[in-house]
Protein backbone atom coordinates (compact mmCIF):
# COMPACT_ATOMS: atom_id res chain seq x y z
CA UNK A 1 0.00 0.00 0.00
CA UNK A 2 2.82 2.41 0.46
CA UNK A 3 3.84 2.07 -3.18
CA UNK A 4 1.60 4.52 -3.85
CA UNK A 5 2.61 7.97 -3.98
CA UNK A 6 1.63 10.15 -1.09
CA UNK A 7 0.45 13.35 -3.63
CA UNK A 8 -1.47 12.30 -6.92
CA UNK A 9 -0.75 13.11 -10.65
CA UNK A 10 -2.59 16.26 -12.01
CA UNK A 11 -2.57 15.19 -15.54
CA UNK A 12 -4.26 18.17 -16.76
CA UNK A 13 -1.43 20.75 -15.45
CA UNK A 14 1.93 21.13 -16.81
CA UNK A 15 4.83 19.45 -14.06
CA UNK A 16 7.25 22.11 -12.91
CA UNK A 17 9.15 20.36 -10.30
CA UNK A 18 9.34 17.50 -7.42
CA UNK A 19 10.95 17.65 -4.16
CA UNK A 20 11.51 14.40 -2.26
CA UNK A 21 12.60 13.41 1.32
CA UNK A 22 13.40 10.13 2.46
CA UNK A 23 14.59 9.35 6.40
CA UNK A 24 15.52 6.17 8.04
CA UNK A 25 16.55 5.49 11.03
CA UNK A 26 17.94 2.14 12.60
CA UNK A 27 19.00 1.16 16.24
CA UNK A 28 22.65 0.89 15.96
CA UNK A 29 22.41 -0.63 20.05
CA UNK A 30 20.40 0.43 22.89
CA UNK A 31 22.67 3.30 23.13
CA UNK A 32 22.88 4.86 19.69
CA UNK A 33 20.67 5.17 17.01
CA UNK A 34 21.95 5.59 13.02
CA UNK A 35 19.78 8.61 11.07
CA UNK A 36 20.71 8.88 7.39
CA UNK A 37 18.75 11.38 5.11
CA UNK A 38 18.34 12.83 1.48
CA UNK A 39 16.36 15.52 -0.61
CA UNK A 40 16.58 15.06 -3.84
CA UNK A 41 14.72 17.86 -6.32
CA UNK A 42 13.70 16.93 -9.71
CA UNK A 43 12.59 18.76 -12.89
CA UNK A 44 10.36 16.95 -15.52
CA UNK A 45 11.85 15.39 -18.60
CA UNK A 46 12.30 18.09 -21.72
CA UNK A 47 11.58 21.21 -19.54
CA UNK A 48 15.42 22.41 -19.09
CA UNK A 49 16.61 20.33 -21.85
CA UNK A 50 14.38 19.52 -25.39
CA UNK A 51 13.73 16.18 -26.09
CA UNK A 52 15.25 14.92 -23.01
CA UNK A 53 12.84 12.34 -21.72
CA UNK A 54 14.44 11.41 -18.54
CA UNK A 55 13.46 13.27 -15.37
CA UNK A 56 16.78 15.63 -13.89
CA UNK A 57 17.73 15.51 -10.98
CA UNK A 58 19.22 19.27 -9.79
CA UNK A 59 20.05 18.42 -6.41
CA UNK A 60 20.59 15.62 -4.35
CA UNK A 61 21.98 16.05 -0.72
CA UNK A 62 22.54 13.40 1.91
CA UNK A 63 23.10 14.28 5.42
CA UNK A 64 23.93 10.79 8.19
CA UNK A 65 24.23 11.05 11.76
CA UNK A 66 24.67 8.69 14.63
CA UNK A 67 22.70 10.23 18.15
CA UNK A 68 22.82 8.86 21.75
CA UNK A 69 19.88 7.51 23.25
CA UNK A 70 18.15 8.78 24.86
CA UNK A 71 20.32 11.63 25.75
CA UNK A 72 20.09 12.54 21.71
CA UNK A 73 22.96 14.19 21.44
CA UNK A 74 24.89 14.22 17.63
CA UNK A 75 28.12 11.84 18.10
CA UNK A 76 29.00 12.15 14.58
CA UNK A 77 27.45 14.27 11.48
CA UNK A 78 28.43 14.25 7.56
CA UNK A 79 26.97 15.52 4.93
CA UNK A 80 27.48 15.13 1.10
CA UNK A 81 26.16 17.26 -2.27
CA UNK A 82 25.61 14.59 -5.05
CA UNK A 83 23.99 16.32 -7.74
CA UNK A 84 23.76 20.42 -7.08
CA UNK A 85 24.09 23.38 -9.55
CA UNK A 86 27.82 24.78 -9.12
CA UNK A 87 31.47 23.24 -8.72
CA UNK A 88 31.79 25.33 -5.76
CA UNK A 89 28.55 23.70 -3.49
CA UNK A 90 30.25 20.35 -2.62
CA UNK A 91 32.99 22.66 -0.58
CA UNK A 92 30.47 23.32 2.26
CA UNK A 93 29.75 19.96 3.52
CA UNK A 94 32.31 19.50 5.74
CA UNK A 95 30.85 22.55 8.25
CA UNK A 96 27.86 19.79 8.82
CA UNK A 97 30.48 18.72 11.39
CA UNK A 98 29.52 21.06 13.11
CA UNK A 99 26.33 19.66 14.35
CA UNK A 100 28.74 17.06 16.56
CA UNK A 101 27.92 17.69 20.36
CA UNK A 102 24.70 19.32 19.22
CA UNK A 103 21.51 17.94 20.97
CA UNK A 104 18.72 17.26 18.62
CA UNK A 105 15.51 17.86 20.78
CA UNK A 106 14.88 21.64 22.16
CA UNK A 107 16.08 24.20 20.63
CA UNK A 108 17.59 22.45 17.56
CA UNK A 109 15.78 23.90 14.92
CA UNK A 110 17.58 27.53 16.24
CA UNK A 111 20.63 26.19 16.65
CA UNK A 112 20.99 25.19 12.69
CA UNK A 113 19.35 28.51 11.28
CA UNK A 114 22.34 29.75 13.65
CA UNK A 115 24.80 27.66 12.39
CA UNK A 116 23.92 27.44 8.74
CA UNK A 117 21.29 29.54 7.99
CA UNK A 118 21.92 31.98 4.68
CA UNK A 119 24.96 32.37 3.61
CA UNK A 120 26.48 30.27 6.22
CA UNK A 121 25.07 26.49 4.73
CA UNK A 122 23.24 25.14 1.92
CA UNK A 123 20.13 25.89 1.57
CA UNK A 124 18.67 22.07 0.72
CA UNK A 125 21.14 20.32 3.42
CA UNK A 126 19.94 22.44 5.95
CA UNK A 127 16.46 21.92 5.20
CA UNK A 128 16.96 18.09 5.04
CA UNK A 129 18.92 18.51 8.32
CA UNK A 130 15.16 19.93 9.62
CA UNK A 131 13.66 17.34 8.28
CA UNK A 132 15.79 15.07 9.79
CA UNK A 133 15.20 15.85 13.25
CA UNK A 134 11.94 15.23 14.26
CA UNK A 135 12.43 11.44 12.90
CA UNK A 136 15.47 10.96 15.56
CA UNK A 137 12.89 12.18 18.53
CA UNK A 138 10.27 10.03 16.86
CA UNK A 139 12.80 7.20 17.21
CA UNK A 140 12.36 7.28 21.15
CA UNK A 141 9.25 5.67 21.00
CA UNK A 142 10.71 2.79 18.52
CA UNK A 143 13.67 2.28 21.25
CA UNK A 144 11.49 1.99 24.01
CA UNK A 145 8.86 -0.70 22.01
CA UNK A 146 11.83 -2.58 20.57
CA UNK A 147 13.07 -2.98 23.64
CA UNK A 148 10.19 -4.50 25.10
CA UNK A 149 9.51 -6.93 22.91
CA UNK A 150 13.58 -8.16 23.43
CA UNK A 151 12.20 -8.27 26.93
CA UNK A 152 9.18 -10.28 26.23
CA UNK A 153 11.30 -12.64 23.83
CA UNK A 154 13.87 -12.96 26.74
CA UNK A 155 10.61 -14.20 29.11
CA UNK A 156 11.07 -11.56 31.46
CA UNK A 157 8.36 -9.25 32.52
CA UNK A 158 8.21 -5.96 31.65
CA UNK A 159 8.91 -3.15 34.45
CA UNK A 160 5.40 -1.87 36.22
CA UNK A 161 6.98 1.53 36.29
CA UNK A 162 7.31 3.71 33.09
CA UNK A 163 11.45 3.37 32.46
CA UNK A 164 13.70 6.82 32.14
CA UNK A 165 13.59 6.44 28.56
CA UNK A 166 9.73 6.68 28.22
CA UNK A 167 9.66 9.72 30.83
CA UNK A 168 12.25 11.64 29.04
CA UNK A 169 10.21 11.06 25.54
CA UNK A 170 7.29 12.17 27.53
CA UNK A 171 8.94 15.48 29.14
CA UNK A 172 10.50 16.24 25.50
CA UNK A 173 6.98 15.61 23.77
CA UNK A 174 5.63 18.93 26.18
CA UNK A 175 4.80 21.94 24.21
CA UNK A 176 5.44 20.78 20.96
CA UNK A 177 2.11 21.07 19.80
CA UNK A 178 -1.73 21.47 20.66
CA UNK A 179 -1.93 17.93 21.92
CA UNK A 180 1.09 18.39 24.36
CA UNK A 181 0.03 21.60 25.68
CA UNK A 182 1.18 20.95 29.61
CA UNK A 183 -2.25 23.00 30.05
CA UNK A 184 -4.03 20.70 27.98
CA UNK A 185 -6.31 17.54 28.64
CA UNK A 186 -4.00 15.07 27.27
CA UNK A 187 -1.56 16.00 29.30
CA UNK A 188 -3.67 16.50 32.74
CA UNK A 189 -4.98 12.76 32.07
CA UNK A 190 -1.14 11.27 32.17
CA UNK A 191 -0.02 13.52 35.50
CA UNK A 192 -3.32 12.22 37.00
CA UNK A 193 -2.43 9.15 36.33
CA UNK A 194 -4.52 7.77 33.60
CA UNK A 195 -2.23 5.49 30.95
CA UNK A 196 -2.22 7.20 27.67
CA UNK A 197 -4.68 6.34 24.58
CA UNK A 198 -3.06 3.77 21.82
CA UNK A 199 -2.30 6.41 18.52
CA UNK A 200 -5.46 6.40 16.48
CA UNK A 201 -3.38 4.50 13.87
CA UNK A 202 -2.76 1.56 16.19
CA UNK A 203 -6.32 1.53 17.00
CA UNK A 204 -6.90 1.24 12.89
CA UNK A 205 -4.65 -1.66 12.62
CA UNK A 206 -5.61 -3.56 15.59
CA UNK A 207 -9.37 -3.40 14.42
CA UNK A 208 -8.33 -4.43 11.30
CA UNK A 209 -6.34 -7.38 12.53
CA UNK A 210 -8.95 -8.09 15.20
CA UNK A 211 -7.07 -7.47 18.44
CA UNK A 212 -7.69 -5.34 20.81
CA UNK A 213 -5.56 -2.48 21.93
CA UNK A 214 -4.94 -3.95 25.08
CA UNK A 215 -2.68 -6.69 23.93
CA UNK A 216 -0.45 -3.15 22.30
CA UNK A 217 -0.45 -1.04 25.50
CA UNK A 218 0.55 -4.12 28.07
CA UNK A 219 3.45 -4.21 25.71
CA UNK A 220 4.69 -1.03 26.44
CA UNK A 221 7.63 -0.02 29.07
Amino acid sequence: MFDDPMLPADPDLPLLHTRNYEVRAYKVNDGEILVRGAVRDLKPGGLYIEKDPEPLAIHHMVIEMRISYPMLEITYASAELKEFPHHECPGIAPKYKMLEGLSIARGFTHKVRELFGGPRGCTHTTALLQAMAPVAIQCGWSMQMLKAQEILASGKELPSEPSEARKMAYKMNLNTCHIWDEDGDHVRRIEEGIPMEAPVWVEKRMAKLGRSTDEWQRKRI
